[in-house]
């Protein structure tokens, strides 16, 4: 094992710098940046300060292979660029989704378990310290015997954001792949347990959009939506992509018997009257967390009409990075994780491309929408 562990990141987005930042803060040298966008690529190469930039990134994998390769463009490439990078002898850290299809993000788990090499599932919002805190209070019985759980969201996405990969199934948009997995690891972290079968249904309320230039930076899409003038001169284009789901899975939680019964809604185009939330029901009471992704006030009631006002721990907050903004924060963790198993030392579980499968599987059900079905299976 090296002193220092090398990486090279796929990509020049927002998740392109948030994994270099994230491996960075883990201790790892980021040496290398592919993109196919030439001026923006080596504009967040030099910003980023990674010494080697190339639009190849199939020449970048063999011509300088590193420990690990972050796989951080839109889900369409991941199947590709993950296999190739696992190839090359690389442990794979890959944002969310791991692949387009089931099939596809099986295939990646099972190499990587042939090769014997690390991988890393960036559905990283499960690390919000909320999720510790509601984890450490169901442990404690401070709600009882769990029942069931909901996360309720509703997003106002755009309608005239210019034709991106957001739109496109084949390019790894959609709520499902990229909202959806994100909660789905937050309910399992919380509650603990596989997923044992998941049912639903899923929209798209979009249908078209204007096509004018993409938004490369994720946090650039609502700025530059266009206005109804600009788009009226536009062509258009078809979406394919899903922007509303309801998903009901049934997870086998840890110590709580009976399996829990989990509701995930999501609109994405339309704000709710009420707040985005998540609210864990128990036999002795109700655990309520403001935001989508669990990144708001926590408040429990045991009669259902006084509601306590909760504190995050500090030991809770002193375990996880130091990093403010939570996306990075998170991400941060993410890495630091891997490294550690990278390097044999002792890490807490973290999501990996059999995580990655497992979603997907239950995505592919939800978008098939014909009942009751068992991932992995």
């Amino acid at each position: 094992m090296p002193e220092r562990l090398t990486a090279s990141i796929l990509g020049a987005g927002f998740a392109a710098e948030g994994h270099t930042i994230a491996l960075k803060a883990a201790g790892v040298d980021v040496v290398a940046m592919a993109s196919r966008t030439a001026e923006s690529g080596q504009q967040a190469a030099s910003r980023l300060g990674i010494p080697h930039f190339q639009t190849d990134w199939q020449s970048l994998l063999r011509e300088q292979p590193t420990d690990i390769v972050a796989v951080a463009t839109p889900g369409g490439a991941h199947h590709e660029m993950c296999k190739a990078a696992l190839e090359s002898g690389a442990h794979v850290l890959v944002d969310k989704p791991l692949a387009t299809t089931a099939e596809d993000a099986r295939e990646l788990h099972e190499i990587a378990q042939r090769l014997g090499k690390k991988t890393a599932y960036a559905a990283s919002y499960r690390y919000q310290p909320q999720a510790y805190y509601a984890r450490q209070l169901i442990d404690e019985g401070r709600l009882g015997r769990i029942l069931e759980a909901e996360f309720i969201s509703h997003y106002h996405w755009p309608e005239r954001m210019p034709y991106g990969w957001p739109h496109s199934l084949e390019a790894g948009g959609g709520r499902l792949n990229n909202n959806f997995t994100h909660k789905l690891a937050i309910a399992q972290h919380i509650l603990g347990g596989d997923i044992l079968a998941a049912m639903g249904e899923c929209r798209n309320d979009l249908k078209k959009v204007p096509v004018a230039t993409p938004v490369h930076d994720f946090r650039e899409y609502f700025s530059q939506a266009l206005t109804a003038e600009e788009a009226a001169e536009c062509d258009w284009k078809e979406v394919t992509s899903d922007w509303a789901y309801t998903v009901l899975v049934q997870l086998a939680a840890a110590d709580q018997g009976d399996p829990v019964s989990v509701t995930f809604r999501h609109s994405g185009l339309r704000f709710s009257r009420n707040p985005d939330h998540v609210a864990i029901y128990g036999t002795e009471g109700v655990l309520h967390i403001e935001g989508a992704y669990v990144q708001g006030t926590m408040e429990l009631s045991h009669d259902g009409e006084t509601w306590q006002q909760l504190e995050i721990p500090d030991e809770i907050l002193e375990r996880l990075s130091a990093e403010q903004n939570p996306t990075q924060r998170n991400w941060n963790q993410l890495a630091s994780d891997l490294v550690r198993d990278i390097r044999a030392e002792p890490v807490d579980k973290y999501l990996t491309f059999h995580d990655g499968w497992l979603y997907q599987e239950v995505i592919d059900i939800v978008r098939r929408g014909d009942g009751w079905h068992r991932p992995g299976i």
